[in-house]
């Protein structure tokens, strides 16, 4: 058995997510923040990589993105990942907001 490190883990803001290190507790508000700081940054396409697996993330990440008024449109990734990873497109964030 492993010990889990409770110390914060620090995330590229490069329009990519591996979301691999991370335990599905946490992804939804992990989408969510990442998300926001793209937005922010001028970062309107997002590649989140969830895994193919039995699709746990993938429908949490989904079911995150549905709820998030920022996202113009998402989807899973057409390329070798296949289902793998999810693009998404953010709205640009206004000035004034």
């Amino acid at each position: 058995m492993t010990e889990i490190d409770s110390e914060p883990v620090e995330i590229p803001i490069d329009g990519v997510l591996d979301l691999h290190p991370f335990a599905p507790e946490d992804v939804s508000s992990l989408v969510e923040e990442y998300i926001r700081v793209c937005q922010e940054r001028g970062i309107h396409d997002v590649r989140i990589i969830h895994g193919k697996g039995k699709g746990v993330l993938r429908r949490i990440v989904h079911g995150r993105l549905e709820r998030d008024p920022r996202v113009l449109e998402f989807g899973l990734d057409a390329g070798a990942s296949g289902w793998g990873a999810t693009l998404v497109r953010l709205r640009p964030q206004h000035i004034n907001e």
